[in-house]
């Protein structure tokens, strides 16, 4: 995580993106707090509904040509530009504020949105350039933690002047906005220092594209078709995006909807504690995103985006049963947390497996297909509200939702998610460290020879390794009625002794498909911390030109999942740490006594 920050412009990205947010929400929050001072009820949801799909609107229209200029050109080039756009939109919105004109200062919300929607591409496409493939995924989550810190400081900075200028002397949403005016000026500060900063971004641009636009294709929408097919073209890319866009329909409708019903049901009129309340969910989102980081130090964890679904939804059927503030509070930082741990994996994913040349297609594809869901999430709720449906049964239809994205990601990541719901419970109990992982191929068969040292140790060696591995296991254990399909699904290995040929004859047929198989040739787990007999067995296995890399493990001894439980008493609020070391390749044709003094000399390199 930290050496990212080490990487150069990084800081000043992250303050570009920061500065971004934090003035486009501020005019969107002194719009939405104009309109909840003025109306009440179905026409507060409405207009409310209005304002988001103002901002959602532009990500939908210029979908191809954000696309184009962010894989056409450098992507620091449209930053700097988009920032030049937003300090003269600023000074025109300072403009309808001193003036009362809310309809204009309405309508602004979309210009604003527009520069955004031409802009983002570019700026997550940036973070790929500027960081590579290896820390896109903690790149990510530290952006996704400042563009979230930068929404919650926006929320609580613009909302408590907001309050503290205005005074009971106002009669009209135009009265507001005069009352109100001189907070456009922090606007247009904010906007000429991200625009300071945009000129300072380097051109991270290598490959130079020669694209030329057709204005003629855009209006008869070949660009939308062939940006679309390029999105469907890869399954995983898709699912993500498609993930992603129920979750922020989810999020939309609440955040339009919480309103009414903090004023209905609990009698909240203070626009402090009803943008307080969902501002919490930014610190939810803020820890989320680091911990999503964390789960993707040596690859992008999508399963934790699963298990994330479930607890969004369990959070939206609980909040319209709640009425305490302290339980909303709750709720909503879960929410957040939640949300965190959902959008960094998924956004890493898109940007992972997008192609250079078509990176900024898929991001404006992604904000495309997101916002057509979040559009039409908002008029449906719209249309529940004008015809007089109350925000609890909204809330309801939000769970049916989160239930279905649930079911997707599941469905998609089911062993990933059974990884990422084992790493929470270990990683809460160890701390782990690994040595040598760069001599273990990516695209080749590997067999994984070392010591057995506990009931943990499949774990302990799948945990850095994306490829799943295929496990030896004890056929009695195996074939538990309960755990068999679970181990049918992990790919694992029977053993016995007496079908020990159809067993090594598996393990041929897993390195054939260039898998990665692990066997412990002790045969058990040790019950003392010195290796035990090396048995002959993977001797007999056909290697098919596999890696053959030993490793040792150590600091499981003496925890409650070895054999070998030491005198020595451990401290219970203390992390133990656990270190793999991975040996370089050995011979195909090694025999157990020299595998056995290989690994003996891992355990001193260990030392």
């Amino acid at each position: 995580m930290r050496k990212i920050f080490a990487i150069s412009g990084f800081i000043n990205y992250l303050l570009v993106v920061f500065l971004n947010a934090f003035t486009d929400l501020g005019h969107k929050i002194i719009i939405q707090n104009t309109i909840f001072k003025v109306y009440d009820g179905s026409e507060q949801i409405v207009l409310t509904a209005i304002v988001n799909t103002l901002i959602l609107l532009p990500f939908l229209l210029v979908f191809s040509p954000a696309g184009f200029l962010a894989d056409r050109f450098a992507k620091n080039d449209i930053m700097k530009y988009s920032a030049v756009f937003a300090v003269i939109l600023t000074l025109i919105i300072t403009y309808s504020y001193y003036n009362g004109l809310f309809t204009l200062a309405f309508f602004m919300t979309f210009l604003l949105a527009l520069q955004s929607a031409i802009y983002s591409p570019a700026k997550y496409g940036y973070i790929k350039e500027l960081v590579g493939d290896k820390y896109i995924s903690a790149a990510n989550g530290v952006i996704q933690a400042v563009t979230t810190s930068a929404i919650l400081l926006g929320i609580i900075f613009y909302t408590i002047f907001f309050e503290n200028m205005l005074n009971d002397d106002f009669s009209s949403k135009e009265d507001i906005l005069k009352i109100i005016a001189p907070l456009g000026w922090l606007l247009v500060l904010g906007s000429i220092i991200e625009m300071y900063l945009a000129f300072k971004l380097a051109n991270t641009n290598k490959i130079q594209s020669h694209e030329v636009f057709k204005i003629g294709e855009y209006f008869k929408g070949k660009y939308l078709k062939n940006n679309i097919k390029i999105l469907r073209n890869n399954k995983d890319i898709f699912i993500a995006i498609i993930a992603l866009s129920l979750f922020w329909s989810i999020s939309q409708v609440i955040l339009a909807i919480f309103g009414e019903y903090a004023k209905s049901n609990i009698g909240i009129s203070n626009t402090i504690i009803v943008q307080g309340l969902m501002a919490l969910s930014v610190i939810g989102i803020i820890i989320g995103s680091i911990l999503a980081a964390k789960f993707a130090k040596y690859y992008i964890n999508v399963g934790i985006s699963a298990i994330s679904a479930i607890g969004i939804t369990i959070v939206v059927i609980l909040i319209p049963f709640s009425t305490s503030i302290i339980i909303l509070i709750l709720e909503f930082i879960l929410f957040g947390f939640f949300s965190g741990l959902i959008i960094v994996p998924l956004n890493s994913q898109i940007q992972h497996l997008s192609s250079r040349e078509n990176l900024g297609k898929v991001i404006a594809g992604n904000n495309f297909i997101q916002t057509l869901f979040m559009v039409s999430f908002l008029l449906l709720s719209t249309i529940f509200a004008y015809f007089g449906t109350n925000a609890k049964i909204l809330f309801y239809l939000m769970s049916l939702i989160g239930f279905y994205l649930s079911y997707i990601l599941v469905k998609n990541y089911f062993v990933m998610a059974i990884w990422s719901f084992l790493e929470l419970i270990f990683r809460s109990m160890y701390k782990f460290k690994y040595s040598g992982l760069e001599n273990i191929p990516k695209d080749k068969a590997v067999l994984l020879l070392g010591n057995h040292v506990s009931w943990i140790d499949w774990f302990i060696l799948q945990l850095p390794l994306q490829r799943r591995i295929s496990f030896m296991i004890d056929k009695k254990i195996y074939n538990w009625k309960f755990a068999k399909p679970f181990f049918i699904k992990a790919e694992l290995i029977p053993l016995s002794a007496r079908a020990a040929k159809d067993s090594f004859n598996a393990a041929s047929k897993k390195l054939k498909e260039k898998k990665i198989v692990v066997i412990f040739p002790e045969g058990e787990i040790t019950r003392t911390k010195e290796l035990s007999r090396f048995r002959r067995g993977y001797e007999y296995i056909d290697k098919n030109d596999a890696v053959l890399i030993p490793f040792y493990i150590d600091g499981v001894f003496g925890s409650i999942f070895s054999r070998y439980k030491g005198k020595k008493k451990r401290n219970l609020f203390k992390k133990r740490e656990i270190n793999v070391v991975f040996s370089k390749e050995v011979s195909q044709y090694i025999k157990a006594d020299e595998l056995k003094d290989v690994i003996e000399q891992l355990k001193i390199i260990k030392k």
